[in-house]
Protein backbone atom coordinates (compact mmCIF):
# COMPACT_ATOMS: atom_id res chain seq x y z
CA UNK A 1 0.00 0.00 0.00
CA UNK A 2 1.23 3.41 -0.65
CA UNK A 3 2.26 5.36 1.65
CA UNK A 4 0.82 8.63 -0.44
CA UNK A 5 -2.02 8.38 1.51
CA UNK A 6 -5.07 11.27 1.32
CA UNK A 7 -4.45 13.78 3.75
CA UNK A 8 -1.01 13.18 4.45
CA UNK A 9 1.24 16.36 4.14
CA UNK A 10 3.68 16.12 1.54
CA UNK A 11 7.41 16.60 2.44
CA UNK A 12 8.32 18.97 -0.62
CA UNK A 13 11.88 17.92 -2.63
CA UNK A 14 13.19 20.40 -4.59
CA UNK A 15 15.23 19.16 -7.44
CA UNK A 16 17.85 20.77 -9.63
CA UNK A 17 18.74 20.22 -12.80
CA UNK A 18 20.24 20.58 -15.88
CA UNK A 19 17.82 19.29 -19.11
CA UNK A 20 20.84 18.64 -21.01
CA UNK A 21 22.44 15.81 -18.60
CA UNK A 22 21.05 12.32 -18.98
CA UNK A 23 21.73 11.04 -15.17
CA UNK A 24 19.68 14.33 -14.08
CA UNK A 25 17.10 12.99 -16.29
CA UNK A 26 16.86 9.28 -15.09
CA UNK A 27 16.87 10.69 -11.28
CA UNK A 28 14.17 12.84 -12.17
CA UNK A 29 12.00 10.10 -13.52
CA UNK A 30 12.88 8.04 -10.69
CA UNK A 31 11.17 11.04 -8.39
CA UNK A 32 8.15 11.03 -10.23
CA UNK A 33 8.09 7.24 -9.09
CA UNK A 34 8.88 8.38 -5.20
CA UNK A 35 5.52 10.45 -5.49
CA UNK A 36 3.97 7.87 -6.15
CA UNK A 37 4.97 5.49 -3.47
CA UNK A 38 5.98 7.91 -0.44
CA UNK A 39 4.14 11.24 0.30
CA UNK A 40 6.52 13.77 -1.72
CA UNK A 41 6.02 16.35 -3.91
CA UNK A 42 8.72 17.07 -6.18
CA UNK A 43 9.32 21.12 -6.92
CA UNK A 44 11.42 21.76 -9.75
CA UNK A 45 14.50 24.46 -10.57
CA UNK A 46 17.13 24.68 -12.82
CA UNK A 47 20.97 24.58 -12.54
CA UNK A 48 23.38 24.90 -15.33
CA UNK A 49 26.01 22.63 -16.27
CA UNK A 50 27.87 25.77 -18.39
CA UNK A 51 27.37 27.39 -15.30
CA UNK A 52 29.21 24.51 -12.84
CA UNK A 53 32.29 24.49 -15.75
CA UNK A 54 32.71 27.85 -16.72
CA UNK A 55 36.06 28.56 -14.59
CA UNK A 56 37.33 25.17 -14.94
CA UNK A 57 36.85 24.63 -19.02
CA UNK A 58 40.48 23.99 -19.18
CA UNK A 59 40.15 21.03 -16.80
CA UNK A 60 37.45 19.17 -19.18
CA UNK A 61 38.17 16.63 -21.85
CA UNK A 62 37.58 18.62 -24.92
CA UNK A 63 34.31 16.93 -26.01
CA UNK A 64 32.57 18.86 -22.50
CA UNK A 65 34.74 21.93 -23.26
CA UNK A 66 32.91 22.04 -26.36
CA UNK A 67 29.76 21.84 -24.91
CA UNK A 68 30.24 23.88 -21.91
CA UNK A 69 31.90 27.00 -23.48
CA UNK A 70 29.69 30.29 -23.34
CA UNK A 71 27.02 29.69 -26.43
CA UNK A 72 27.53 26.08 -26.54
CA UNK A 73 24.99 22.82 -26.68
CA UNK A 74 24.19 22.67 -23.05
CA UNK A 75 23.33 26.59 -22.45
CA UNK A 76 20.23 26.93 -24.93
CA UNK A 77 17.90 24.49 -23.28
CA UNK A 78 18.52 25.86 -20.02
CA UNK A 79 18.15 29.00 -21.03
CA UNK A 80 14.91 28.26 -22.30
CA UNK A 81 13.79 26.32 -18.95
CA UNK A 82 14.26 29.29 -17.40
CA UNK A 83 12.25 31.80 -19.43
CA UNK A 84 9.23 29.12 -19.44
CA UNK A 85 9.32 29.19 -15.81
CA UNK A 86 9.87 33.21 -15.73
CA UNK A 87 7.11 33.83 -17.95
CA UNK A 88 4.56 30.59 -17.59
CA UNK A 89 5.33 29.98 -13.66
CA UNK A 90 6.71 26.29 -12.41
CA UNK A 91 4.24 23.82 -13.86
CA UNK A 92 5.30 25.01 -17.41
CA UNK A 93 9.19 24.81 -16.07
CA UNK A 94 7.68 20.77 -15.19
CA UNK A 95 5.94 20.26 -18.34
CA UNK A 96 8.95 21.79 -20.53
CA UNK A 97 11.62 19.47 -18.95
CA UNK A 98 9.63 16.44 -19.37
CA UNK A 99 9.07 17.05 -23.05
CA UNK A 100 12.77 18.32 -23.85
CA UNK A 101 14.31 15.35 -21.61
CA UNK A 102 12.12 12.43 -23.49
CA UNK A 103 13.50 14.18 -26.99
CA UNK A 104 17.06 14.54 -25.78
CA UNK A 105 17.42 11.05 -24.42
CA UNK A 106 14.92 8.61 -24.12
CA UNK A 107 14.62 10.19 -28.31
CA UNK A 108 18.04 10.94 -28.96
CA UNK A 109 17.51 13.80 -31.10
CA UNK A 110 19.84 17.06 -31.20
CA UNK A 111 19.84 19.33 -29.38
CA UNK A 112 18.52 22.27 -31.68
CA UNK A 113 16.34 24.78 -32.36
CA UNK A 114 14.09 22.66 -33.66
CA UNK A 115 14.14 19.89 -30.98
CA UNK A 116 13.76 22.56 -28.10
CA UNK A 117 10.73 23.95 -30.41
CA UNK A 118 8.57 21.20 -30.88
CA UNK A 119 9.05 20.43 -26.77
CA UNK A 120 7.65 23.82 -26.53
CA UNK A 121 4.83 23.20 -28.51
CA UNK A 122 4.29 19.45 -26.29
CA UNK A 123 4.34 21.43 -23.29
CA UNK A 124 1.93 23.55 -24.16
CA UNK A 125 4.78 27.02 -24.42
CA UNK A 126 5.19 29.56 -27.34
CA UNK A 127 7.62 28.35 -29.90
CA UNK A 128 9.54 31.91 -29.48
CA UNK A 129 10.52 31.11 -25.93
CA UNK A 130 13.05 29.20 -28.22
CA UNK A 131 14.57 32.42 -28.86
CA UNK A 132 15.56 32.76 -24.98
CA UNK A 133 18.07 30.28 -25.78
CA UNK A 134 20.30 32.57 -27.94
CA UNK A 135 20.69 35.33 -25.80
CA UNK A 136 21.87 35.71 -22.18
CA UNK A 137 18.05 37.52 -21.52
CA UNK A 138 17.54 34.98 -18.51
CA UNK A 139 21.31 34.82 -17.46
CA UNK A 140 20.82 36.49 -13.93
CA UNK A 141 18.24 34.57 -12.90
CA UNK A 142 19.59 31.43 -14.39
CA UNK A 143 22.50 31.95 -12.25
CA UNK A 144 20.29 32.91 -9.30
CA UNK A 145 18.58 29.48 -9.47
CA UNK A 146 21.75 27.45 -10.14
CA UNK A 147 23.56 29.50 -6.82
CA UNK A 148 20.34 28.60 -4.95
CA UNK A 149 21.08 24.69 -5.19
CA UNK A 150 24.77 24.86 -5.58
CA UNK A 151 25.04 26.48 -2.25
CA UNK A 152 22.97 23.59 -0.46
CA UNK A 153 25.83 21.18 -1.67
CA UNK A 154 29.12 23.10 -2.71
CA UNK A 155 30.90 23.44 -5.99
CA UNK A 156 32.34 19.81 -6.23
CA UNK A 157 28.69 18.33 -7.56
CA UNK A 158 27.19 18.26 -10.40
CA UNK A 159 23.09 17.50 -11.65
CA UNK A 160 21.01 16.54 -10.40
CA UNK A 161 20.90 18.31 -6.72
CA UNK A 162 17.99 17.82 -4.24
CA UNK A 163 16.96 18.99 -0.89
CA UNK A 164 14.34 18.33 1.51
CA UNK A 165 13.56 19.43 5.22
CA UNK A 166 15.10 17.42 7.71
CA UNK A 167 13.28 17.06 11.43
CA UNK A 168 15.34 20.40 12.75
CA UNK A 169 13.79 22.65 9.67
CA UNK A 170 17.31 22.95 8.33
CA UNK A 171 17.98 21.80 4.43
CA UNK A 172 18.70 17.87 3.86
CA UNK A 173 20.56 18.65 0.68
CA UNK A 174 23.05 16.14 -1.88
CA UNK A 175 23.80 15.24 -5.14
CA UNK A 176 22.44 12.41 -7.00
CA UNK A 177 21.50 9.46 -6.88
CA UNK A 178 23.37 8.31 -10.00
CA UNK A 179 21.13 5.30 -10.89
CA UNK A 180 20.15 3.48 -14.00
CA UNK A 181 17.67 2.61 -15.61
CA UNK A 182 15.42 4.84 -13.27
CA UNK A 183 14.07 2.71 -10.35
CA UNK A 184 10.30 1.86 -9.90
CA UNK A 185 7.51 1.08 -7.28
CA UNK A 186 9.07 0.38 -4.09
CA UNK A 187 12.60 0.07 -5.47
CA UNK A 188 11.99 3.63 -6.02
CA UNK A 189 10.96 3.65 -2.34
CA UNK A 190 13.37 1.90 -1.13
CA UNK A 191 16.13 4.33 -2.88
CA UNK A 192 14.47 7.47 -0.85
CA UNK A 193 13.91 6.11 1.96
CA UNK A 194 18.12 5.01 2.24
CA UNK A 195 19.08 8.06 0.55
CA UNK A 196 17.42 10.40 3.19
CA UNK A 197 18.65 7.72 6.01
CA UNK A 198 22.25 8.11 4.81
CA UNK A 199 21.89 12.24 3.49
CA UNK A 200 20.42 12.95 7.54
CA UNK A 201 23.69 11.75 8.87
CA UNK A 202 25.66 15.10 9.88
CA UNK A 203 29.78 14.57 8.54
CA UNK A 204 28.07 11.66 5.79
CA UNK A 205 29.55 12.79 2.34
CA UNK A 206 29.87 10.09 -0.21
CA UNK A 207 29.14 6.59 -1.10
CA UNK A 208 30.86 5.88 -4.71
CA UNK A 209 31.77 2.98 -7.27
CA UNK A 210 32.42 2.72 -10.56
CA UNK A 211 29.72 2.96 -13.30
CA UNK A 212 29.85 -0.40 -15.28
CA UNK A 213 26.75 0.80 -17.59
CA UNK A 214 25.35 4.02 -18.96
CA UNK A 215 22.32 5.33 -18.73
CA UNK A 216 19.26 3.29 -19.62
CA UNK A 217 15.85 5.31 -20.65
CA UNK A 218 13.43 2.52 -21.73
Amino acid sequence: MSDNAAGTAKTPADFWFDPSCPWAWLTSRWMLEVEKVRPVEVRWHVMSLGVLNEDKLDQLPEEYREKNRPGGAVWAPVRVCVAAEQQHGPEALARLYTALGTRFHNQGLPRTKETIKAALEEAGLPAELADAGDTDAYDKELRASHKAGIDLVGQEVGTPVIAVPGSDGAQIAFFGPVVTPAPKGEEAAKLWDGTLMVASIPGFYEIKRTRTQGPVFG
